[in-house]
């Protein structure tokens, strides 16, 4: 953006790297922005426009995670509308789609062309479906072979999909109800256990760390034991179990794909936060 009248000669604008810049009546660009200006009108609502589009980028990011997880059909008109938007083209460029009998990766949206889209044979072409899918990355056959591809290219996807954590249910899940891989994590804390499910973005709710995903329409809560006593108390991770809305358990051999994946890669996440005891040499 243009350069704007602040006090003292100053002037002030958004940088490239969306944060208030100023600069002297010399013309130099300074380092940061004066003490004396930190009131000023224009340097004050510039700052209110940077917290905006944080919000707004950090929105669109989380929307288009939100799609992904759930392999959700986007419409292309859609797609189209919001590209210009920088926010939401930096969240989808890149990630894997696929756009009627296409799968590639998504290069730019447009009203009239549709979709481009860079194949698994490197050709840049231009499908126009309804819908364009972003399939989670557990459900994708040749995932090792796109992220061969996705390197050879230099992607570099904002939304996890290539590179997300996943984890395929085994051939013979554990019987019973639950899964055991990541119990008995400590924690000094319980404090620290539920900071962590915070930062990660895993609400907690009655001890369980709690992940809602989507398979086949259906709403499939994964929770992970983290504990429920004293705040300030020691406390233990425990099992991974899989239930429906209405509360009743789901054995390991019947969660689907996507919610095995994302309830492993939940639970991994807050395991690996435990006290790692040191051994001594």
């Amino acid at each position: 953006m243009g350069w704007l009248d602040a006090a003292a000669g100053y002037q002030v604008r958004v940088g490239e790297n969306g944060r208030v810049q100023c600069r002297n009546a010399k013309g130099k660009v300074l380092g940061a922005v004066p003490a004396a200006l930190k009131e000023d009108p224009e340097v004050v609502r510039l700052r209110q426009l940077v917290e905006w589009l944080d919000r707004h980028r950090a929105e669109c990011l989380s929307t288009v995670d939100d799609w992904l997880v759930r392999s959700l059909p986007v419409p292309t008109t859609l797609l189209a509308e919001v590209w210009p938007d920088t926010a939401w083209s930096d969240a989808l460029r890149d990630l894997v789609v696929t756009a009627g009998a296409e799968t590639g990766f998504l290069r730019d949206a447009d009203p009239e062309r549709g979709v481009g889209l860079v194949n698994l044979d490197g050709d840049t072409v231009w499908r126009h479906p309804e819908t364009v899918s972003i399939p989670h990355p557990v459900l994708l056959d040749d995932l090792d072979d796109l992220c061969e591809f996705a390197a050879e290219l230099g992607v570099e996807q904002r939304a996890q999909q290539l590179f997300r954590q996943t984890s395929a249910r085994p051939a013979e899940p554990p019987a019973g109800d639950h899964v055991s891989d990541y119990a008995d994590g400590r924690f000094e804390q319980l404090n620290h256990a539920m900071a962590r499910c915070r930062a990660l973005g895993y609400p907690v709710r009655g001890g369980d760390a709690v992940y809602s995903a989507y398979e086949g329409g259906e709403v499939v809560q994964a929770r992970f034991w983290i504990g429920a006593d004293y705040p300030e108390g020691e406390t233990w991770t425990g099992d991974l179990r899989w239930v429906r809305a209405d509360g009743t358990t789901i054995p390991p051999a019947e969660v689907g794909p996507v919610a095995w994946s994302e309830g492993m890669r939940m639970a991994a996440s807050v395991y690996a936060g435990r006290v790692v005891e040191e051994v001594a040499a």
